[in-house]
């Protein structure tokens, strides 16, 4: 694991088990980001003129005034160049955040902030932030989300998780009850599903992989596959769960939009078709229910009958 000293800004490497406490930051990628190979190759000079360098020399100063000695960020702690580097750290991704001492979740496009106007909660809703794939899992598994805004000093304090419970619950579509840190496996498939309907990626395959933590689940990486990616990622969900709520998405077909009413297997094509399932529960388990198993003929699968 690639570690930044938070007063060198140097990148330092940690095999094994033992990781030193750090900070993680949740963020968008945005232009001229300081990369890996800056870290490694790139003069202080050239990292110093580059635009993220300010989000990453910010990172830094906050870690160290909350006592922490290494920060974790994404666009400079990934050597993309390796393939099996990237596999390992977007399967590791959701556990990095969990066990992350603090996360910093920066919203570049919130300029102003106070917590009784109306105008300034929606203008933090509004954040691009809230739209990301890969932010749904950053706000999720770690314990404390301190959330910072692009102010007047750059990097200045909303609040906390905690302290933003409703305001999340609104933006996000997740339970307080979650977003507090209870358990959340112990929502069903599709509800988790939900949370990722109206979020983004750059990359087709990202949408699929961005989920692996929100379902235990590892897979390899198949850049290119496109949306086979979440076909792949729910085939996992099956391996390891008995939830038939994987089954319970409506198909959206509009003018506009890249789904059609072809005819569809009883998989669902992206995350997005789970969106009116934000409160759906599981059935309880039966004792005479049989495994469902996906074959090269189909899933066979048996359901009980519930009277309404």
């Amino acid at each position: 694991m690639h570690l930044v000293h938070s007063q060198t800004i140097q990148l330092h490497d940690f095999i094994g088990e033992y990781i030193p406490p750090y900070a993680i930051l949740s963020h968008r990628w945005e232009n001229e980001e300081i990369t890996y190979t800056d870290m490694q190759r790139g003069s202080r000079r050239k990292r110093r003129s580059k635009a993220g360098y300010a989000k990453l020399k910010k990172s830094c100063a906050q870690a160290s005034k909350d006592g922490l000695e290494y920060v974790w960020i994404d666009t400079c702690c990934i050597d993309k160049s390796s393939s099996a580097e990237l596999s390992e750290a977007i399967n590791s991704m959701f556990k990095w955040y969990r066990d992350a001492n603090i996360c910093y979740a920066y919203l570049s496009d919130v300029r102003f902030w106070f917590p009784e106007n109306p105008e300034a909660v929606s203008h933090f809703q509004a954040s691009m932030w809230f739209t990301r794939g890969w932010t749904l899992q950053e706000l999720i598994a770690p314990k404390i989300v301190n959330f910072f805004m692009c102010g007047p000093t750059g990097w200045d304090l909303v609040g906390s998780k905690n302290d933003l419970l409703s305001i999340l619950a609104g933006s996000t579509g997740i339970n307080e009850s979650v977003l507090r840190g209870e358990d959340f496996r112990n929502c069903s498939v599709a509800t988790r599903m939900s949370w990722a309907a109206r979020r983004v990626t750059t990359r087709a395959e990202d949408l699929a992989y961005c989920l692996l933590g929100l379902f235990d689940v590892n897979m390899p990486l198949l850049y290119g596959e496109g949306e086979k990616a979440f076909i792949r990622l729910q085939e996992e969900i099956m391996r390891g769960s008995d939830d038939h709520s994987l089954f319970v998405w409506r198909s959206k077909s509009s003018k506009t939009s890249k789904m059609t009413s072809r005819l569809s297997g009883l998989l669902a094509d992206s995350p997005s078709q789970f969106r009116d399932c934000p409160t759906l529960v599981s059935l309880p388990d039966f004792a005479s229910s049989v495994p469902y198993s996906m074959t090269n003929r189909g899933l066979q699968i048996e359901l009980p009958l519930v009277e309404g």
